[in-house]
């Protein structure tokens, strides 16, 4: 638990001094986890629609130029199977192509026909103009480029040289048609594609939006039922939750519930201490009034009544605390040792033996171990005969969640009618030996504390007292 610094009164008293004690700091943040999860959901959708666009794109563009293309061929497969070479040589149509563009001049689709030493043969629609031949290269097969020849528009042309029948000249069949059309079509779709993916796109991110919003909407929920039991309308978590929420409601309920037997134990240790308290001073107090003659020693018999009592509630306070600290554990081999140690100093005449496993560990923190440990070695250092034996996780042991620490001596044992009243605080049965009466009382609250249990039995070994110190084993 944080304390925080003392302020004194008058620093209390100047303006925002209690802001300056009570403002919690602002806890730092990864930024939105809405826009996290849109922002990702958005880059992935632009990125799937873009690669799918490109591909659509490049197949429908294909496509359209394959059926321009294949237009262009046809007609030149036509002019080839149509011409033949006439009585001084030139080359003719046995019989006219179809296409009423090729008699309109600059209508957009053209014909030529080409050969060596003789004038071009072409189409009406050329009107005044001829088609360029690049000689450098000669065509078996039809030839489809683009051509920039015209000012007014670009030429898609297909071309193949051949000889014809009865001819010894090679000559070069050209079919040229305007672009404009299939890049018309071209910028149409793209245009359609566009619109069409950008409508999508914006339609998925809302989605994706409208689907964060209401997935994470639990989660609204549950920092609403944080702050109602903040403010005291509600003391847990109890609305449905999602099955991925629900594991986090429960731990919560469960931290909630953790800190409320906490703060009830807290509130309760208060009140028994002050309980406690209450009569060693009202009898200082009626003493000190009265002006008795055994003041002194009056107050130093209620003085070390208190001091149990402070004792014994430090005690449990420091357990209490320490409970909260989920990775607590301790090795009872090296803390029983360490207690072996101090009271074979402490009791020179006493024997104390360790048996078993080297390697058991208890969820306890190693301190309030070594006390519950201490307490119960030393009573049978001090009321035994002289031995002391401590067995850690005998084979008798059934609980495999708990650590059973056998504690023996060979004393005179504790009756069995005897063995609870003798955990209450202050409860002692030989008077004869220094002592407070509170070491039992703190091993069972302590034990208890942490899950654990202490009971008291008689040992079939050495024939006295038998403590089982049962506590929860470190997983």
């Amino acid at each position: 638990m944080k304390i925080l610094p003392s302020v004194s009164a008058a620093e209390a008293l100047q303006p925002g001094a209690a802001d300056q004690v009570t403002a919690p700091a602002p806890l730092p943040n990864t930024g939105s986890l809405s826009r996290r999860m849109i922002g990702i959901a958005a880059a992935w959708i632009f990125v799937l629609l873009l690669s799918g666009g490109l591909a659509l794109d490049r197949i429908l563009t294909n496509t359209i130029t394959t059926s321009f293309d294949d237009q262009l061929e046809y007609v030149l497969t036509a002019m080839i199977s149509s011409a033949e070479i006439g009585p001084d040589g030139e080359v003719f149509f046995n019989r006219p192509l179809g296409d009423q563009r090729f008699l309109e001049p600059n209508s957009g689709l053209y014909w030529q026909i080409s050969g060596q030493g003789h004038a071009d043969f072409t189409s009406r629609s050329l009107w005044d103009r001829a088609l360029k031949i690049e000689t450098a290269h000669s065509d078996a097969q039809p030839h489809i480029y683009d051509s920039d020849q015209f000012p007014d528009h670009e030429l898609r042309i297909i071309e193949q040289s051949i000889y014809l029948p009865g001819s010894k000249v090679r000559w070069r069949f050209m079919v040229a048609q305007s672009r404009e059309e299939m890049d018309l079509q071209l910028r149409e779709l793209r245009q359609t594609l566009g619109y069409s993916f950008a409508l999508l796109a914006l339609g998925l991110i809302i989605m994706a939006g409208l689907q964060t919003l209401y997935g994470l909407w639990p989660l609204r929920k549950v920092r609403e039922a944080i702050q109602a039991m903040r403010t005291g309308r509600m003391d847990r978590v109890r609305d449905p939750m999602p099955i991925e929420v629900m594991p986090m409601v429960e731990e919560l309920n469960a931290l909630l519930e953790h800190n409320e037997k906490q703060a009830e134990e807290a509130r309760r240790h208060a009140g028994n201490l002050a309980h406690a308290l209450k009569t060693p001073l009202t009898v200082v107090m009626n003493s000190a009034t009265a002006r008795a003659d055994d003041l002194a020693d009056t107050v130093i018999r209620e003085a070390a009544v208190m001091r149990r009592q402070v004792d014994h509630h430090l005690a449990r306070a420091r357990a209490v605390g320490r409970r909260g600290q989920a990775l607590a554990r301790a090795n009872v081999w090296e803390s029983a040792q360490a207690v072996e140690r101090a009271v074979v100093r402490l009791y020179p005449h006493v024997r104390c033996d360790l048996d078993g496993s080297k390697t058991a560990e208890v969820a306890i923190e190693r301190q309030d171990l070594e006390e519950m440990l201490g307490n119960l070695v030393e009573n049978a250092g001090k009321y035994g005969g002289g031995s002391v034996f401590v067995t850690i996780d005998p084979k008798g042991a059934t609980d495999p969640k708990l650590v059973d620490i056998w504690i023996e001596d060979d004393g005179t044992g504790i009756p069995e009618k005897e063995r609870e009243r003798i955990f209450d605080r202050g409860a002692r049965l030989d008077t004869g030996k220094p002592g407070t009466g509170l070491g039992l009382a703190i091993v069972r609250d302590v034990a208890e504390i942490y899950g654990g249990k202490v009971e008291l039995d008689e040992s079939e070994d050495l024939g006295g007292l038998l403590v089982r110190l049962r506590l929860p084993r470190a997983l």
